[in-house]
C-alpha cells in the first residue's frame, strides 16, 4: 500500500497561488502611507501575501501590533467588496469595491493630524 501526501496548496487551474496587490493598488496605498509618515503618524509597514488575502499592515512603531490593516480578499469581490480597512482591535472601519474610496477613512485621520 502506497500513501501519497497531497501537495500543501494545490492551485486550481487558472488561479494564482497567492493574492497580491497590483501596481495601481500599491501606488494608492503607498501614496497615503507617505503622507502619513510625513505627518509623523506612521513609521513602518509590512506586507503579507497569502493564498486568499493580501495584507498591508501599518505600524505606529516598529515593534507593535499593526494600527491598521488594508486587506484585499478577491473572494468577496461580488459580495461586500474585496477591499477592507481594519482597525487595531479587529473592527472593520470601511469595506468596498474601490480601493481609493475605502482608503478615505484613513485620509480623514490625516486631515485631523495636520490641523
Amino acid at each position: 500500500m502506497t500513501v501519497q501526501t497531497p501537495t500543501p496548496f494545490p492551485a486550481p487551474s487558472g488561479q494564482p497561488q497567492q493574492v497580491a496587490f497590483d501596481r495601481a493598488e500599491l501606488s494608492a496605498i503607498l501614496s497615503l502611507y507617505g503622507r502619513m509618515v510625513a505627518a509623523g503618524e506612521w513609521r513602518d509597514y509590512g506586507m503579507s501575501f497569502l493564498r486568499d488575502v493580501a495584507i498591508f499592515s501599518i505600524f505606529r512603531r516598529t515593534a507593535e501590533v499593526p494600527v491598521y490593516r488594508i486587506e484585499k480578499r478577491p473572494a468577496l469581490r461580488n459580495k461586500q467588496g474585496q477591499y477592507a480597512v481594519i482597525g487595531q482591535q479587529g473592527q472593520i472601519l470601511r469595506r468596498g469595491h474601490d480601493l481609493r474610496t475605502v482608503l478615505r477613512v484613513l485620509e480623514r485621520k490625516l486631515i485631523r493630524s495636520i490641523e
